[in-house]
């Protein structure tokens, strides 16, 4: 069952797992389960997904219930009229705050215009050795994504090289490995935490939330950050005047 964190006659929003599909993609023929069926089938309703979010992110995705609702808010998308928060565990550690501006190359070979913003909530380091380190370093950042160029967030960190951990095949190979056999871990730790939009009907603020999974907080836990990351609220989404 897909938790759903909003839904009205319009729109539908889920906290999609990490691992989960969107939707049939010739570049991962191994399943046979995506969102769009799943939800599809959970809410007896034929839905459309507005925007993507990779395999391996976990985090808020939102979808439409009718064409007129997905034209409008895919305009909303490419007019950069939406926000998009991402929070992720980097290696290293990041500047404090920064602007990513990094070409990158789409699947038809064509370079596009790609701009992150970031900034570092907290930084650790702990008692594991790492190559010639004694210690280990990490970043727990939160980023807004400008452009939504295909898998940007993962390419950006690893071109200022902080990839994000849990990565393949952008991030560190090596740092993967030491979390697999140290935590068992092997999830990419990027989460879609909060979107941004105007209604298309009401035409009132929507903020829509998504809880971190249980293994993203695992390993804030096990990287001994401090850092409380906003939950939530009470009510699954916020509607501004």
């Amino acid at each position: 069952m897909l938790e759903i964190v909003y839904q009205d006659d319009h729109f539908v929003a889920i906290n999609k797992p990490n691992g989960l599909l969107v939707h049939r993609s010739p570049i991962a023929s191994n399943t046979d389960t995506y969102a769009v069926q799943l939800l599809r089938d959970q809410i007896d309703q034929y839905v459309h997904p507005v925007h993507r979010l990779d395999r391996k992110t976990s985090g808020v995705l939102l979808f439409a219930l009718d064409k007129d609702v997905l034209r409008n808010v895919q305009e909303q998308f490419a007019n950069h009229q939406t926000k998009k928060t991402y929070w992720a565990i980097l290696r290293g550690y990041s500047a404090q705050e920064g602007t990513i501006y990094y070409a990158l190359t789409n699947e038809k070979g064509k370079s596009q215009e790609a701009i992150t913003n970031y900034k570092t909530l907290e930084t650790t380091e702990i008692d594991v050795p790492f190559g010639k380190h004694a210690t280990s370093r990490y970043s727990l950042i939160e980023a807004t994504p400008v452009t939504g160029r295909m898998h940007q967030l993962r390419k950006h960190f690893a071109h200022i090289l902080h990839p994000i951990i849990g990565d393949r095949p952008h991030g560190c190979n090596k740092q993967n490995k030491l979390f697999l056999e140290k935590w068992q871990m092997g999830t990419m730790l990027l989460h879609a935490a909060k979107l941004e939009l105007v209604h298309p009907i009401s035409k009132k603020k929507l903020i829509l939330e998504a809880k971190l999974s249980t293994e993203f907080s695992r390993m804030m836990k096990a990287l001994e950050f401090e850092y409380q990351l906003p939950r939530p609220k009470d009510l699954p989404y916020k509607e501004l005047p």
